[in-house]
């Protein structure tokens, strides 16, 4: 139940970066980053109110204020001024180190060991993605490509304490607390940010709005935190080597883009490291 959890996280994050797209044909970077969080706080608050569910505890703070920065705030922000940049298809491969990132950060801040077939595995997974992505952007690293790097680091501090906190509260209400602890924040920043920055309304622009606050910053939240909190931070996080592939589905159909043959070739090394990093 809990993989089955966590890999409907994952469908739901594959199509985060062409919804992104979407969203930055009708609205400014920062409209998009604020205006998400907003709308993803007003469903999660509603939600904690309406089920009259307990304020967490102080010691619980620390966890939620670093999923904050890192889900809520970081990893949103960072990616969103990628793609202004980068193709969708180039931002999946790169963010396709996530797995290891968050296998990695988990380890040392829990101290749990994984087995070396893991480790073994897992880094495999990840030189498959550096290397699609080394024949996708010719060698060359850009400005959106650190800010993508910089993203994975926020995002698996992020995963990793949601994890912790989804082993004594519900992972929706991780996600739900994370987000109205930002609103003080987020919700004069995206004033700001709508008066400032010209947008236009399409449909695009709606559907992709609409997906990265409800989607993937929340439902898509919800079920990966109670996936991780089940099987655990480091196995669930290598069902995200399936991620940049579903991605690169996504982009394909929803925004016409084109990749090279390694796309397959990529695919069946990513699923055969997913398969060894469960069994062990």
């Amino acid at each position: 139940m809990g993989t089955a959890l966590a890999a409907l996280g994952v469908a739901a994050f594959s199509l985060t970066f062409p919804a992104t797209a979407w969203g930055l044909e009708g609205f400014g970077p920062w409209t998009l980053v604020t205006v998400r969080s907003v709308l993803a706080a007003l469903v999660a608050g509603g939600a904690l109110l309406a089920l009259r569910v307990r304020p967490p505890e102080r010691r619980e703070l620390r966890g939620l204020a670093v999923v904050a920065l890192g889900v809520v705030l970081g990893f949103p922000t960072l990616t969103t001024l990628a793609l202004r940049t980068s193709s969708t298809a180039h931002a999946a491969v790169v963010v396709g180190l996530l797995p290891l990132t968050t296998a990695v950060c988990s380890a040392l801040r829990t101290g749990h060991r994984p087995s070396r077939r893991f480790w073994l595995a897992a880094v495999a997974g990840a030189l498959a993605v550096l290397a699609f992505t080394a024949v996708q952007s010719g060698g060359a690293l850009t400005a959106a490509d650190g800010c993508l790097f910089a993203a994975l680091l926020v995002c698996a501090a992020g995963y990793t304490e949601g994890g912790l906190l989804a082993r004594v509260m519900p992972g929706w209400q991780v996600i739900g607390w994370a987000l109205v602890l930002c609103l003080p924040l987020t919700l004069p920043a995206a004033a700001l940010a709508l008066s400032y920055e010209p947008f236009r309304v399409t449909a695009h622009g709606i559907a992709g709005l609409l997906w990265v606050a409800l989607g993937s910053q929340f439902l898509g939240l919800v079920v990966w935190y109670r996936g991780m909190a089940a099987i655990g931070v480091p196995r669930a996080s290598q069902l995200q080597l399936a991620q940049p592939l579903l991605t690169l589905v996504w982009s394909a159909l929803l925004l016409g883009e084109h990749y090279t043959a390694a796309a397959p070739l990529t695919a069946v090394a990513v699923l055969v490291c997913i398969a060894v990093t469960q069994r062990s």
